[in-house]
């Protein structure tokens, strides 16, 4: 609110002044708006709104959808990936009608001949299998999540895509009915815990303004939304595909290719401010050959987010630079030539906080149980220098030390904008992930 105030020149204090009201509306500096100017005198009051009411209205209503500040309060890649997410989410809806209806189907809704209690025992058994199929998903790859949100976010409703097909083929395969339901269950249990699990993270980048409740608020809101259409959509194309498989199968493929493509565009939108393995690596590489550090969009280009596409490189037995490093390696694996090859370069590490092996054309980093995670960050970017220049020649311990001594702080300077770590960053041997700024906007 803005106000002034002025009296006529030349009247006494009794004398009547006027007073002038601004109203602006939003949530910080650069999305503030002028709503309404209100200007009051002794004998009347004035008042001039801007705006048709119909578009204060609709800003309300965009008010339940989108952050407070939206869209300063969001980084840039918002907008494209909500559009696709809710997109996918608007197919996936749809598409569950029609696989639930299979699935009902197949256990006997609506025949004569099936029981409660036997429906009832299928159910549990499904359900049963979900929860477990989470529990063991959470185990082996729950440290995993954050630092490849891109690849699981994909992983994930890819599972869900499968666990759909899985309900509509159930009712073709009557006597393996249980196992194709539990099957089904299993999917969808890693589609909940990873999709749970990368919406955090990516929740985590979206806010600029310490809003990360809100986006998870409005993110909620957009997805009721959705699933609402979607629910309708799907009662509709049920009703008009009942009793014609042809139909059904011909509409649930064309949705599910849909999914995925507005899944994989989804993805490739974002343009992540978190080091993981793949980043830092061809953050480094450029570095290495140009002297500067490229921005997150540029790296965003160069990452590759396919699942599927590691395994690819293991099969032609073609490994990127980050994939020959192995970070916390343990000690009770090492052998006797281990143990003189690590006596023979230790000089190189006397200052460290970490030794590097490297053994059979890859660097194993084994770090010591006082360092901090800037030894671990340092560690793995030695490692990765060290793996670059192994590819000419088999031992360059001291070429990648002398870098180290040399251009270390460089890199890490121009990486974090004069910032070493801009928020606290969570360094996991499995996992690792640091956030750097400009890289971090936050």
């Amino acid at each position: 609110m803005d106000a002034s105030a002025s009296h006529p020149q030349g009247e006494g204090e009794g004398a009547a002044a006027w007073v002038t009201v601004e109203e602006w509306s939003g949530s910080s500096g650069s999305a503030l708006s002028r709503t309404a100017v209100l200007t009051a005198s002794a004998s009347s009051l004035t008042s001039h709104r801007f705006g048709s009411r119909w578009g204060r209205i609709g800003g309300r209503v965009l008010g339940a959808f989108v952050p407070e500040g939206f869209p300063g309060s969001v980084t840039p890649d918002y907008v494209p990936f909500q559009t696709w997410d809710t997109l996918q989410g608007l197919s996936t809806y749809i598409r569950a009608m029609l696989s639930t209806q299979a699935l009902l189907g197949a256990i006997g809704v609506g025949e004569q001949s099936a029981t409660v209690i036997g429906a009832t025992f299928q159910w549990f058994l499904r359900d049963l299998t979900g929860m477990l199929g989470g529990i063991l998903f959470t185990f082996y790859q729950g440290s995993n999540l954050d630092s490849n949100a891109k690849m699981w976010r994909l992983v994930a409703d890819f599972m869900n895509d499968l666990g759909m097909l899985m309900d509509l083929l159930s009712p073709l395969f009557p006597s393996s009915l249980i196992v194709i339901m539990c099957l089904g269950s299993l999917s969808r249990s890693f589609t909940g815990v990873a999709s749970g699990a990368t919406r955090a993270a990516l929740t985590q980048h979206f806010a600029l303004a310490n809003n990360a409740a809100d986006i998870s608020a409005k993110e909620g809101s957009q997805e009721t939304l959705a699933t609402m259409l979607g629910m309708g959509l799907g009662m509709l194309l049920a009703h008009i595909t009942r009793g014609h498989a042809l139909s059904v199968w011909a509409s649930f493929l064309s949705l599910t290719i849909f999914h995925m493509y507005a899944n994989y565009k989804a993805v490739q939108s974002l343009s992540l401010t978190t080091l993981n393995y793949e980043r830092t690596s061809i953050l480094l590489q450029y570095f290495m050959e140009c002297g500067e550090v490229l921005a997150p969009q540029q790296v965003s280009r160069q990452e590759h987010i396919l699942p599927f596409w590691p395994s690819f490189r293991k099969l032609v037995r073609i490994k990127l630079p980050h994939e020959r490093v192995y970070l916390g390696a343990r000690a009770s694996v090492l052998r006797h030539s281990d143990m003189l090859e690590i006596a023979k370069t230790r000089p190189h590490y006397k200052n460290a906080n970490y030794l590097l092996l490297d053994k059979e054309g890859s660097v194993h980093i084994f770090i010591h149980k006082q360092a901090t995670p800037a030894d671990v960050l340092k560690s793995f970017i030695h490692a990765l220098v060290l793996a670059s220049m192994m590819q000419k020649s088999k031992s360059q311990h001291a070429e990648a030390r002398q870098w180290m001594d040399e251009k270390y702080s460089t890199f890490i300077t121009k990486t974090a904008d004069g910032r070493l770590f801009n928020r606290a960053a969570s360094l996991a041997f499995d996992s690792l992930e640091s956030t750097l700024a400009p890289w971090s906007v936050g």
